[in-house]
């Protein structure tokens, strides 16, 4: 399936460069935490769907660090 001559396989993939861009964008690092989470989540099925190991690894790791300093390094902080 193609949206203007573009794979489904590559707007997935342009969708986690755009997400990924815009965490960079944020003041706050909570919310660059959750935007950059959000793309690194594209990421992961854009390397599912690629079937490439080094995309799909090293994005799940960026969400596990996210997630650690998002929920638990914050418990710990209190």
């Amino acid at each position: 399936m193609e949206i203007l001559g573009i794979s489904y396989v590559e707007w997935i993939g342009y969708l986690a460069s755009f997400f990924l861009l815009l965490s960079f964008l944020m003041r706050n690092i909570t919310t660059l935490r959750y935007i950059n989470s959000l793309g690194c989540l594209f990421f992961v099925a854009y390397g599912i769907l690629l079937e490439s190991y080094p995309i799909i690894v090293t994005n799940a790791a960026i969400v596990i660090i996210n997630i650690y300093y998002l929920f638990i390094n914050r418990k710990n902080e209190n």
